[in-house]
């Protein structure tokens, strides 16, 4: 007999974050807005971390479409190969938590649309691949608005030993995630683990900072 598919009500869903985490946290992380800029390995991974942990509305910034050569460490399903990996992990993150606010948006970031686009999120977590883009988000965040917290990542490639990856704050607003010396150029290669690792420091802090603990 096939077991029917029920998903919870949204009141369902909040009471059992609140039992979790706390009610106050979860209302908080219900409440919050973050903006994920760069859906690639580290990127696709820290928005699915802050949609279970109940975060209320994900930007979700990317202007690239999923590839075969995507899979092994991104958050994307083979049958997805060609779609706009905006959409698609908008798709997947309803999937895993069907009342988080999802906005994907197709658009390449440029220090021209930053206002625009990341207006109106309270934390930014900056995930790109190109260094040219990273500098730009973080120029462009820091210098625009002092009062957005800004998580931005350096270091995660190769095998290098989990134990490397740290979160150090840089600023008051600024944290670094990553283990700051390992290079896609230098290792090689990443490897989902490695990235996730970095991604969930990311996420983690996140939920601190949306918890009120700003120490890294």
């Amino acid at each position: 007999m096939a077991v029917e598919n029920k998903q919870p009500s949204r009141a369902e869903w909040q009471q059992a974050l609140a039992a979790r985490q706390g009610t106050d946290l979860a209302a908080k992380l219900q409440a919050a807005i973050v903006a994920v800029c760069g859906l690639g390995g580290l990127g696709s991974n820290i928005a699915l971390a802050l949609a279970r942990a109940g975060v209320g509305r994900l930007l979700l910034l990317d202007f690239d479409r999923v590839d075969l050569s995507n899979l092994h460490r991104q958050q994307y399903k083979a049958a997805q190969i060609g779609q706009y990996k905006a959409t698609a992990l908008a798709q997947n993150l309803q999937e895993i938590a069907p009342y988080v606010q999802t906005v994907p948006l197709t658009v390449k970031l440029t220090a021209d649309n930053l206002a625009e686009l990341l207006g109106s999120a309270a934390i930014v977590c900056e995930a790109f691949d190109q260094p040219e883009s990273k500098a730009m988000l973080v120029e462009g965040v820091l210098s625009n608005w002092p009062d957005k917290y800004l998580l931005a990542a350096s270091g995660m490639a190769g095998l290098v030993s989990a134990n490397a990856i740290h979160t150090r704050r840089v600023s008051s607003h600024f944290y670094l995630c990553g283990d700051e010396v390992s290079d896609v150029a230098d290792c090689g290669a990443l490897f989902a683990p490695r990235v996730m690792l970095c991604a969930a420091h990311q996420a983690l802090m996140v939920v601190r900072i949306i918890a009120g603990e700003l120490e890294a």
